[in-house]
């Protein structure tokens, strides 16, 4: 078993970045493979004064382990800039630097192997095998559990699709395009945070003037993100083993009830925008140039030459709901699916699901086997919104996700990664058990 590693991750994005930090100085043999050849963090997203909507203390390891040398203070040490950060007293860091301190994370740990694709996963019985195609060539790599981070992909709706072009996109791909929307019509679509920033930008003539730019929102409103103390609790490891224990039909209702507490607009970024359409409107005379159409579902996209889109009015509901909008410029910000890597392609019909097709995962994110009896383990991180709560696509819990992974590899508590003394008394003692046993 010697040259069978421990664990093999498949992917380097934060969430096994944060399980590789946690790894750097224990026993247990890893290697973490990222086909791309240089670090990136959803670089077409990276757009002026984008921000993070997580505080930088929360990073791959400081809620279970502020020494690691991975840690986000480390990095602002290394680069010579912690007192100018500590002096301009951010709340929160631009998407931009957090992007950098991952990246720099990534060149730190030594298992993190870049242009390294993993092909396909092979179960052997006892471990599984890992065709790699790196740098070197092609290997076959053996390891005993794998740890899946496969990252996320663009939603687009079908209907979408067979429009797709160079003035029809999703909002992940904006700077990269770097769209010339001078004199355009610009459709955004998605009231949230992606859609925000977008807006935001194209008023600013960050790709030129456009002729109008108007914003769909399905939502009522543009609702700000929950970012109160209180709904910051449902972010903790502690209110994730209460999620836990709650029936499945439960967690469901619980998830999307909680949707605004993980998506919605921050407060800061619409005051901004506020502040942008009054200086539009009464200062500038231009009062045609933003419209607001909350409340809104797209339903169809056709083009005649420009893009005619089909939407519907949910405040007024039914025929009278039915409304078009006209553009030269769609820019989809409807937000990311879950994504699994195809190299899993071989393991896909085994793997345990529940009756909706979603990953069963166990308390540490591991998921089983059908007709498998051996103690491997299968983690997928970033997965389990209906297993683990709102939290778990999340960047809010990684260290404290990949804590529970490593201490699952070792089969003991390596890190003390619960906070036992907290206020909040979601279930009484008694349920709680009751709970656990049922």
């Amino acid at each position: 078993m010697s040259n069978i590693l421990d664990l093999a991750g498949i992917g380097a994005g934060p969430f096994n970045l944060a399980v590789a930090a946690l790894m750097w100085d224990k026993s247990l043999t890893h290697r973490f493979f990222e086909a791309k050849a240089e670090f990136s963090w959803h670089p077409g997203l990276m757009l002026p004064g984008a921000m993070m909507q997580t505080s930088y203390l929360k990073d791959l390891v400081t809620p279970v382990d502020p020494t690691n040398p991975c840690s986000f203070l480390a990095y602002l040490v290394e680069k010579q800039r912690f007192y100018d950060f500590l002096n301009a007293e951010q709340r929160t860091v631009s998407r931009r630097e957090f992007a950098d301190y991952l990246g720099w994370a990534a060149k730190r740990l030594d298992a993190v192997e870049m242009g390294s694709r993993v092909q396909s996963v092979v179960d052997k019985g006892s471990y599984f095998e890992l065709d790699i195609h790196g740098p070197k060539g092609q290997e076959l790599v053996k390891a005993k559990n794998i740890c899946v981070a496969g990252g996320k992909k663009p939603h687009i709706p079908e209907f979408c699709r067979p429009q797709l072009s160079g003035s029809c996109f999703h909002a992940l791909e904006i700077a990269l395009r770097n769209p010339d929307v001078h004199g355009k019509r610009v459709a955004v679509i998605g009231g949230g945070q992606t859609g925000a920033e977008v807006v935001i930008n194209l008023l600013n003539k960050q790709w030129g003037k456009p002729e109008q730019v108007t914003w769909v929102s399905r939502r009522s409103n543009y609702l700000p993100l929950d970012e109160t103390p209180f709904t910051n609790d449902w972010f903790t490891p502690a209110y994730v083993d209460v999620f836990r224990q709650l029936s499945q039909p439960r967690k469901e209702q619980v998830v999307a009830e909680q949707k605004l507490a993980s998506d919605g607009i921050s407060p800061d970024t619409l005051k901004e925008l506020y502040q942008l359409f009054y200086r539009l409107v009464h200062l500038e005379g231009d009062r045609d140039r933003m419209v607001l159409m909350p409340n809104r579902e797209m339903v169809d996209l056709s083009n005649y030459g420009a893009y005619r889109i089909q939407l519907q009015n949910h405040l007024l509901g039914g025929a009278d709901g039915q409304e078009w909008l006209d553009a030269d410029i769609v820019i989809l910000c409807t937000g990311l699916s879950e994504a699994l890597p195809p190299c899993i392609a071989p393991l896909q019909d085994r793997i345990v699901r529940d009756e909706e097709g979603r990953l069963l995962l166990n308390d540490a994110f591991s998921a089983q086997l059908k007709d498998d009896d051996s103690d491997r383990r299968l983690y997928f991180l970033g997965t389990g919104r209906f297993s683990h709560g709102i939290a778990e696509p999340q960047l809010s819990l990684s260290a404290w996700r990949a804590a529970r992974v490593v201490n699952d590899l070792h089969r003991e508590t390596v890190y003390n990664n619960q906070q036992p003394n907290h206020y909040m008394n979601w279930i009484s003692p008694k349920k709680a058990k009751e709970a656990a046993v049922a």
